[in-house]
């Protein structure tokens, strides 16, 4: 059983057995959906041969799932704090299994982008994981339990980037579905059999805790629709941007006016709602504003290094290092590996710190990364260990907010507050490539003797000065957090 301090505060908490086997098993979840992410990136050239698609239409294999995860994850909060954590967690989980099921038998795109929807509804099953952590550990414990959850998402990626080459080119595309099927339904099982959640926010009875009022157990389905409507407008039109469609430079405008418009009416409804989707008082807060924004900017970071150290290190030289795709996976190796080894290093750091030190040395070692990318990306060792140095900076970055976030959130709405802020990763994570993406389009040139265009050292210039930048900004919110905590710390209940 966990231990409560003593009155003399000198006995610190312990983390229960309870608590750790729940932890494993939610860790597990995350390394087995990011190794299925993973492992079917190097397989989006196979799919557009086989499904005869263009590679604007092979974008949406990654957008639906995106557009699907960022509406699930805040309906997703809501319904646990409604129903409970494990309830809508094993629901969601089995959503998951059922589309890594069908996957491997998808005869044509429009199969596929159903299936892609189905994955991305599983993947908000996260800040429900996250919200049994803040059940079950101590609350100065509670950075280590969500920095192991983190480092496992490194664990899914390092798993796909050595195994995913293997397994398209000796078995195909459809083996990476096929792989995942039995471990989705194990942990379906063990799910249902070995995690045991108090759901203290709920009575027997299913129903909110005293004190709340009935219409709490209400869905916001008209701030649903909205947010839906908007969210896919923006990533509609980041997608044009990322495929540098300019002959729809129209439609991009009006995709970002109705995403504007959508927006704002959102605000509208969830600002009058009695029961939001998303509270714009939790969003809002001084505290958790700061800490969400930050998470966009580590999502945006990550995933703008994902597009673009791929292509630098495939195009031919001298405008890249002209390698192979394992040779891909090994100058990215040490980004992924840096983020297993330090999400939970940096769990224990946060615990005995506090979040706002970590944070703010996070921002700066992020900063320094992408300082040093933009002046050494000569070779594939130098990116290399520049990825190291800014995976450090956002294991740290990241683990300290989603603490902050953890802990400052009441625990009533803790359910909404996580999805909230999985939905703004998800954002981040949708215009860093965006950005990537834009910048190539627009920086291109031929070399002599092979066929295509390919992306300049200019583009390359622009990617990881422009992140920089972005990683400056982090550091000023980081020190604006810790202004903010110095004048209202977070409450010790």
């Amino acid at each position: 059983m966990t231990m409560s301090k003593s009155n003399d505060g000198n006995i610190p908490e312990k983390i229960s057995a309870s608590a750790w086997k729940t932890l494993a098993i939610l860790s597990l979840i995350a390394t087995m959906v990011m190794y299925a992410e993973t492992m079917l990136i190097p397989a989006i050239p196979d799919l557009i041969k086989d499904f005869h698609i263009s590679y604007g239409m092979s974008s949406w294999i990654l957008t639906t799932y995106l557009i699907a995860g960022a509406i699930m994850t805040p309906i997703t909060g809501k319904l646990s704090d409604i129903y409970g954590r494990k309830k809508v967690l094993l629901i969601i989980m089995a959503i998951y299994v059922l589309g890594v099921s069908l996957g491997g038998f998808v005869t044509n795109i429009y199969e596929m982008l159903l299936v892609r929807i189905i994955q991305g509804i599983g993947m908000s099953m996260f800040p429900i994981a996250f919200g049994i952590i803040r059940e079950l550990f101590p609350r100065n414990k509670i950075a280590i339990g969500q920095g192991i959850i983190t480092s496992m998402f490194a664990t899914g990626a390092v798993i796909g980037l050595v195994s995913g080459g293997h397994l398209i080119q000796n078995y195909g595309w459809q083996s990476t579905f096929y792989s995942i099927i039995p471990i989705s339904i194990a942990l379906l099982v063990i799910i249902a059999r070995f995690i045991h959640v108090k759901e203290s926010h709920l009575h027997t009875d299913g129903k909110i805790g005293a004190g709340d009022n009935n219409s709490r157990n209400k869905i916001d389905i008209q701030g649903a629709i909205t947010l839906t409507v908007s969210v896919s407008a923006f990533l509609m039109a980041l997608t044009m941007v990322e495929n540098g469609d300019d002959s729809n430079s129209f439609a991009m405008v009006g995709l970002v006016a109705i995403g504007i418009i959508y927006l704002i009416l959102f605000a509208i409804i969830e600002k009058r709602s009695s029961s939001p989707l998303v509270s714009m008082k939790i969003l809002a807060n001084k505290t958790i504003l700061p800490a969400n924004i930050m998470i966009m900017i580590v999502g945006m970071s990550m995933f703008m290094v994902f597009q673009t150290i791929p292509v630098l290190v495939r195009s031919p030289s001298p405008l890249g290092f002209g390698e192979d795709p394992l040779m891909t996976s090994n100058v990215q190796l040490p980004f992924a590996i840096v983020l297993l080894i330090f999400g939970p290093t940096s769990g224990f750091i946060v615990s005995k710190l506090g979040s706002t030190k970590p944070i703010i040395l996070g921002t700066i070692i992020s900063a320094i990364g992408f300082v040093s990318l933009y002046t050494n990306h000569s070779s594939e060792f130098l990116v290399s260990a520049n990825l190291a140095i800014l995976s450090t900076g956002l294991s740290l970055t990241n683990v300290g907010a989603m603490n902050v976030i953890m802990l400052t959130s009441p625990r009533k709405d803790i359910g909404v507050s996580l999805g909230m802020s999985t939905l703004i990763r998800i954002i981040g994570a949708s215009v860093g490539p965006a950005m990537a993406g834009m910048y190539m389009q627009t920086h291109k040139t031929t070399i002599t003797g092979i066929i295509g265009t390919f992306p300049t050292a200019e583009s390359y210039n622009l990617i990881f000065f422009t992140a920089a930048l972005i990683s400056c900004v982090s550091i000023g919110l980081a020190f604006a957090l810790r202004r903010q905590l110095v004048k209202f710390p977070i409450p010790e209940n």
